[in-house]
């Protein structure tokens, strides 16, 4: 099926007037947009968050459990040291020379210097385990903060998608109607400034003698031919399309 050419019969005073009305409806569709694509960044960066807060955790939690094993480890030490000092002990009550006695009484003294040891590693691992209990604590309250955070503008964005869908849609609809009374050269060079701009404004009026895009001053004779609606007119300066107020008066009323 041949594809259906856009007319281009229509006057140069009636493209400029579809230009301006493309604008309007464009700049809304930004607005729309603008609203819309601040919450999906701020949802991404809160998921990025989460995502770092909940590894933080899991490795606090190894670090938490390499602890309980340690002070399991340490009171397991202290019992088999405990055991042998009393077998030593024992021992000691049946020596028969000075060579065993000698021999018993530095064992007793390792398993006493084994058992201070492993005490000293208890109160240090004690300490740490409150240590990171709070942090795990605090890690989790974070992620539970940050949880209810995204879910709160996940609704948000869900409901402006919902609300605006709609508006955006209809909006596309009159931005296709305009399109059609605009040649294709015409609506390129449009499309083609708006992307360049910041701010989006590819048609823009005479303001106080000056271009409302870059404010530059238009010379007066470049004035009368913007009023003459006549021809599509450029800024010198910044290359925006200019078009008189009075169009936008005499498609409102």
């Amino acid at each position: 099926m041949a594809k259906t050419k856009k007319k281009t019969t229509a006057s140069v005073e009636d493209k400029l007037k579809a230009l301006h009305q493309l604008q309007v409806i464009d700049t809304q569709v930004d607005k729309i947009r603008i609203i819309r694509g601040e919450l999906p960044l701020e949802i991404e960066d809160l998921a990025d968050l989460i995502a770092g807060l909940n590894t933080r955790l899991e490795k606090f939690d190894a670090e938490l459990v390499t602890i309980t094993d340690d002070i399991a480890a340490n009171k397991n030490t202290i019992a088999l040291a405990t055991d042998a000092i009393e077998k030593y002990e024992k021992q000691l009550k049946n020596i028969k020379n000075n060579r065993e006695f000698t021999s018993l009484t530095k064992e007793v003294e390792y398993q006493n210097l084994e058992i201070q040891i492993a005490e000293k590693k208890k109160i240090q691992n004690d300490a740490d385990i409150l240590h990171k209990t709070v942090i795990i604590n605090a890690c989790k309250e974070q992620i539970a903060e940050r949880e209810e955070e995204l879910k709160i503008k996940q609704v948000e964005l869900d409901e402006i998608i919902k609300e605006t869908e709609k508006d955006e849609k209809a909006l596309m609809a009159d931005s296709s109607k305009a399109e059609k009374v605009i040649d294709d050269r015409l609506l390129g060079a449009y499309k083609r400034i708006r992307s360049k701009v910041a701010n989006g404004m590819a048609v823009v009026s005479v303001d106080r003698n000056a271009c409302g895009g870059c404010f530059s001053e238009i010379p007066a004779q470049r004035q009368l031919d913007i009023q003459m609606h006549k021809k599509v007119i450029a800024c010198e300066h910044c290359g925006r399309i200019m078009i008189d107020a009075n169009i936008f008066e005499e498609q409102e009323a």
